[in-house]
């Protein structure tokens, strides 16, 4: 209503780290305000991320990730892909990481961007954000549980 730019990305977010702090600097200098959908704990859980996942609660997560000056909301959402938040904000631009490609029109692709043909369809972006080398919760708990 105030015009504006609205961002919005979404993950799991389980262990933040200087990955997610780069990757959301970044989100949010492609708009005004930057809003986080979080994964809640049963969607990480059939995720299929592993058994011990998530390792923070969603409320944990979320107010973890609320804290951050680069984050102007957050929203939980239980649903596998963020699609319902998506159509709810409609943002004006959709941001993923760089595993992700926003040009991918194939909805079976991994690399295929949940909500980017809606985004499009109201004149937004489809952005992927490099990710940062050797940062992700996963290999942060493969590598904590190796010593």
């Amino acid at each position: 209503k105030e015009g504006k730019s609205i961002v919005f990305t979404n993950g799991v977010f389980d262990i933040l780290h200087l990955g997610h702090a780069t990757y959301l600097e970044a989100a949010k200098a492609l708009g005004d305000v930057l809003v986080v959908g979080v994964n809640s704990d049963a969607s990480v859980r059939r995720l299929g991320k592993g058994p011990e996942r998530p390792i923070h609660t969603a409320e944990d997560r979320s107010r973890l990730l609320t804290a951050l000056r680069s984050v102007d909301a957050v929203i939980i959402f239980g649903e596998d892909t963020p699609l319902p938040c998506i159509q709810m904000i409609q943002p004006n631009v959709l941001v993923k990481g760089g595993d992700y490609d926003p040009d991918c029109t194939d909805q079976e692709d991994p690399r295929y961007m949940v909500g980017s043909d809606l985004v499009r369809s109201l004149g937004g972006r489809v952005v992927a954000i490099d990710l940062v080398p050797g940062h992700s919760t996963t290999g942060i708990i493969r590598k904590s549980s190796s010593h």
